[in-house]
């Protein structure tokens, strides 16, 4: 499952996201992940939450930061959700296109069973059709 939380910078987005893993955490069975671009916010993560700044990995492109959810859910079988904030940034993405990152997370959370939350700065109308659905806020 993927869902979507968007919006304009400074929309309150990452609240949201950070209220929604607070809460997740508490009735989730396997790991929960949090991946940011610094280590702003782990103060506010509950402690059973692993945040990564994905800023520590050299992520240079759209294509290494698949492979970099890859390789975390290869090495973690019980990886439950993975919670993504300033997604532009963090899966290095040009401009606002998201469709071709967003179809792959979607295949990823489809054959490895984990749900991914993401926060992006976008509007309602720049989400795929695809992924209409997929908008919690």
């Amino acid at each position: 499952m993927i869902q979507l939380i968007v919006g304009e910078k400074g929309n309150g987005k990452t609240k949201i996201l950070l209220d929604k893993v607070n809460t997740e955490i508490k009735s989730a069975n396997g790991s929960v992940v949090y991946l940011d671009k610094s280590k702003q916010h782990m103060y506010e993560i509950n402690n059973k939450v692993r945040l990564i700044d994905v800023t520590d990995f050299p992520i240079k492109d759209t294509s290494a930061f698949i492979g970099f959810l890859c390789g975390m859910i290869s090495q973690d079988r019980d990886l439950e959700y993975v919670y993504l904030d300033s997604f532009l940034k963090i899966a290095a993405i040009p401009g606002r296109d998201v469709k071709d990152a967003l179809d792959q997370i979607c295949k990823i959370s489809e054959t490895y069973n984990v749900n991914f939350v993401i926060s992006i700065s976008i509007t309602k109308d720049e989400v795929p059709e695809n992924l209409a659905d997929a908008v919690i806020n």
